[in-house]
């Protein structure tokens, strides 16, 4: 009867409960055994355990091990991930059961699936992680404050974190927050009542966020005994709030700052709705009107009335937002000119519910922007038609517009100039300057500059200009571009260097005059008072040989009188009239032409020649001066050659920028120039004992290099020998 009972007992228990032998075959178990770990209502009556529970975890093997080693196992609840994937909670308690002989008979099994119960609680404690929403609760009795994980990962505390209330009101921001919980909360415990606020706390990381704290009280004997509640991390959704809050008060600032009026139009309830900007742009006083459309469309300006209606209704209809600019006309008879915008709002279901909108006065824009395109026409139509030239030019040196006057000056169309640089089109020697000033522009230091400088025309020459160059900004201050004036000077810079071409033909003519001046004083005194002087001797002289030999005299002389008189003629010649018969001539043909005149010569010294200049060396000279200074240099050259050694002349030529340098060396006797170094070119100048040494032929022959704007030095060592550079301008 007692085993029956037992057996009852154990099949009707609301757990799951089992009886195995020590080969782990049932023996008995209970109903809800059966229901909870089997498919079907079969008997379990000595079958194999695991056979039974085929899928399950590694930890209830080493349980039901140790109860066959006679060691009671226990496990309170623990999720499980089964080899198929399936998660399940277990809960079990596994006793050895022994015979009379206190010998192990098997196992009492206690196994309870609390997949369902667990599932709940975890998914409760997602919802609460995700939301960030944790639970708390002030037990008043125990004097016990309980949150949950979520409310511990708020506060940015360790799992094990226990509080009290003193030190869960602590987190609140010190000031008013803290005030207020600790208000809130007293009310609740004192008054019971219950409490929901946003507040801030400082979590134990210092960091300050946004928290919903909610209570409600439970009671006993009207007394309050226990305090829950939830608390809600919204730092993401009350910081939106409070920007939103900023924002819209600046806006409304902004609105009411730039005169900005701010509409709304309820199309379900036809209600039109205007904040006080509007009225004051439209001139309308709210208290005397009836209707806003009305006394809107009474504003509207005659031309453009039936344009912004339309809009208007296009609007409304949802074909498109409104969009215009229109005139109104104020009660005071001004027109002002307007920009109106407008969007539509949809609900859910796509259907237009309202529209809102924006007016603003831009009367003064449109004032300015008439002045502005008046400004750019002037400005257009003086830099097209101005008789200087005129350029935009960027950052970068590459020209955006030029106008007729600078295309002009350079020989170029616009749209050739517009594809090069100024740098390219600027003298190598001026770019320096023009690029440095240009830096201080643009570094700020000076808002222009002007300098003169010079261009290339397109065909090659040289253009002078006085160039002005002025920034021009952009509205943040930074440089947009540069505006360039051009004043072509070429012509007054040419006319300047025939000026002073004849001021250094007349201070050369004056010096000339000065020399001839000492030459008359010296020289023609001298044959004077020598022909003065032998006349008396003729008179009184009675011998007739004598006489002849005085006659003789004073024909010598009458020669050397009017030699003298001869040279002072061919000086005056080579200054007068030189630069209008300049001729292109060919260096190496005049030499070969001297070289031909002076053979004898050549040949009676045995001297020798050695000419080394190009074909293509032109000169721009007097083709009578070119020959006369290159014969008086040779025949000075073999004149005063050495006489224990055989006479060498070289004579080579080279380009030297825009002039042709020509070089005549001899290995004659030199010349002493630190004695005759000053009077070296000097008239009648003479620095060998010759017998046709004169000293007029270097005097001549400097004269005419001058005279044809050329120059000519001399090195020369005694008994070494002579080098002359002559340099004309090349053709």
């Amino acid at each position: 009867m007692k085993t029956l009972s037992i057996d009852f007992l154990l099949k009707e228990t609301p757990s799951a409960i089992a009886l195995v032998d020590t080969k782990l075959n049932f023996i008995n178990y209970s109903t809800q055994w059966q229901i909870n770990f089997t498919s079907s209502k079969i008997n379990l009556i000595g079958e194999q355990l695991f056979n039974i529970i085929s899928e399950r975890p590694i930890l209830f093997d080493k349980a039901i091990q140790s109860g066959l080693d006679g060691k009671e196992n226990s496990n309170d609840g623990q999720k499980f991930i089964l080899p198929s994937g399936k998660v399940q909670w277990l809960k079990w308690k596994i006793s050895p059961w022994k015979n009379d002989e206190n010998t192990l008979s098997g196992l009492m099994i206690f196994l309870e699936d609390i997949t369902v119960d667990k599932k709940e609680i975890e998914l409760l404690h997602k919802m609460e992680s995700v939301s960030r929403v944790g639970g708390w609760e002030v037990d008043l009795q125990k004097n016990t404050l309980y949150w949950t994980q979520t409310t511990k990962d708020i506060h940015e505390v360790d799992e094990d974190f226990i509080p009290d209330l003193s030190q869960g009101l602590n987190f609140y921001k010190e000031g008013i927050h803290r005030e207020k919980i600790t208000r809130l909360v007293g009310s609740a415990i004192e008054e019971g009542k219950p409490f929901d606020t946003e507040l801030i706390i400082q979590t134990a990381k210092g960091n300050e966020i946004w928290v919903r704290a909610k209570g409600e009280i439970e009671t006993m004997n009207d007394n309050v005994i226990r305090i829950i509640g939830t608390f809600q991390d919204i730092d993401q959704r009350k910081k939106l709030e409070l920007a939103h809050k900023e924002i819209s008060q600046r806006l409304k600032i902004a609105t009411q700052t730039t005169q900005i009026g701010i509409w709304e139009y309820d199309l379900k309830k036809n209600n039109l709705v205007w904040d006080d900007e509007m009225y004051k742009i439209f001139g309308i006083n709210k208290n005397e009107i009836s209707g806003i459309f009305e006394a809107w469309e009474s504003t509207l300006h005659p031309d453009d009335k039936e344009r912004a209606l339309i809009a208007t209704n296009d609007a409304i209809n949802g074909v498109k937002d409104f969009d215009e600019e229109f005139r109104i006309k104020l009660q005071d008879g001004s027109i002002r000119h307007i920009k109106g915008l407008s969007k539509t709002i949809e609900n859910l279901n796509g259907e237009a519910v309202k529209m809102t909108g924006a007016n603003w006065d831009i009367t003064e824009l449109r004032s300015t922007e008439l002045r502005l395109e008046r400004s750019r026409d002037s400005f257009t139509e003086t830099f097209d038609n101005a008789t200087i030239g005129m350029a935009l030019v960027a950052l970068n040196g590459a020209w955006i517009k030029a106008n007729n006057s600078l295309c002009k000056s350079l020989g170029y169309t616009e749209k050739e100039i517009l594809k090069l640089t100024f740098q390219e089109l600027t003298h190598p020697n001026d770019l320096y300057t023009d690029l440095e000033l240009l830096n201080e522009v643009v570094e700020g230091k000076r808002e222009s500059y002007q300098l003169e400088k010079r261009f290339f025309h397109k065909k090659g020459q040289l253009v002078h200009v006085i160039l002005t160059v002025t920034v021009v900004r952009a509205i943040n201050g930074g440089i947009s571009h540069f505006i360039a004036q051009a004043v072509d000077i070429t012509a007054r810079i040419e006319t300047e260097k025939k000026l002073n071409s004849l001021l250094e033909v007349t201070k050369s003519q004056n010096e000339s005059l000065m020399n001839f001046a000492h030459i008359v004083s010296h020289n023609l005194r001298s044959h004077s008072t020598n022909m003065t002087m032998l006349s008396k001797f003729l008179t009184v002289e009675e011998d007739e040989n004598e006489r002849k030999n005085i006659n003789g005299m004073i024909t010598n002389a009458a020669e050397s009188l009017a030699e003298t008189i001869a040279h002072l003629n061919d000086v005056v010649q080579v200054k007068t009239g030189t630069l209008e018969n300049l001729k292109r001539i060919s260096v190496l043909n005049t030499l070969r032409q001297i070289q031909k005149s002076i053979e004898g010569l050549l040949d009676e010294q045995n001297a020798i020649l050695k000419i080394d200049v190009p074909k293509s060396h032109f000169v721009s000279a007097v083709p009578a001066y070119l020959e006369s200074i290159f014969l008086n240099i040779l025949t000075n050259a073999l004149k005063y050659s050495a006489k224990d050694r055989t006479p060498v002349i070289e004579i080579k030529s080279k380009v030297k920028k825009e002039n042709i340098l020509i070089t005549f060396s001899d290995n004659g006797q030199g010349i002493d120039l630190k004695r005759h170094g000053d009077k070296i070119f000097g008239m009648y100048k003479t620095f060998h004992q010759h017998k046709d040494a004169k000293g007029i032929g270097l005097f001549i022959t400097k004269n005419q290099i001058e005279a044809m704007s050329g120059n000519i030095r001399i090195e020369s060592i005694v008994n070494q020998g002579t080098t002359i550079f002559i340099e004309l301008k090349q053709s």
